[in-house]
């Protein structure tokens, strides 16, 4: 159970807060400790891009404790020392990052040109799928993209892992040209003929993934 990983994935790490919370800086990071029921320690390191990892060290053995971490063990003891460590996580969390839209650092840009262009925030409508965001014009409330979270395999099934992918409307034509080109892939959950995936992965420039985004804005105007 990798509980750092939950807690951070949907975060940014706010660099100037750590000294003021009480992390001390180590080589290329921070680190921080603290005691709890008695006999553990909650030590926390932080590196200087924000990948957030963490041990319970129990003090009477001096030894790490990693019981709290295994999925099915749900004993009294061990549930109170993994609530105890997660709310130490959230408060550093609080107090030291601030929440994103998106977890890969491309979707967000993305995202972030968008609010700049058209003033459109993403939207997520579904709680199944809290971090599936649509993008509506404004102007109509017609889509015209969406960033969502899915396994690689569900647009190649020679792929595997967590990404995140642009569902954006570009018609028949185009679709059919770019899906001949690395980082295009037929549309995850919409119309594959006019729609299209593209992995947020760095693999296709932010420049032209904007120019993509404008024509599928093009098309939310009904403009041929």
């Amino acid at each position: 159970m990798k509980i750092e990983n939950d807690i951070f994935k949907y975060t940014k790490l706010k660099n100037s807060s750590l000294i003021k919370y009480g992390f001390t800086k180590k080589d290329n990071g921070y680190i921080y400790q603290k005691k709890f029921m008695k006999n553990f320690q909650a030590i926390i390191s932080i590196t200087e891009d924000g990948q957030v990892t963490g041990k319970v060290w129990d003090l009477n053995m001096d030894e790490e404790y990693n019981n709290f971490r295994i999925e099915n063990n749900n004993g009294a003891f061990t549930n109170k020392i993994r609530e105890e460590y997660q709310t130490i996580l959230l408060d550093i969390k609080k107090h030291c990052f601030e929440e994103i839209y998106f977890f890969t650092e491309q979707a967000n840009r993305i995202t972030n040109k968008i609010l700049i262009k058209y003033h459109n925030e993403p939207e997520f409508l579904w709680d199944k799928y809290p971090h599936c965001g649509v993008f509506r014009n404004s102007q109509n409330n017609k889509w015209y993209g969406i960033i969502m979270n899915i396994d690689k395999s569900k647009i190649d099934n020679l792929l595997s892992g967590q990404v995140e992918v642009l569902n954006i409307k570009l018609g028949e034509k185009l679709v059919l040209e770019l899906l001949k080109e690395k980082g295009y892939y037929k549309a995850y959950h919409m119309n594959k003929k006019y729609w299209l995936s593209i992995i947020l992965d760095e693999t296709i420039t932010d420049d032209r993934i904007m120019e993509l985004v404008d024509i599928s804005y093009e098309f939310s105007m009904n403009k041929k």
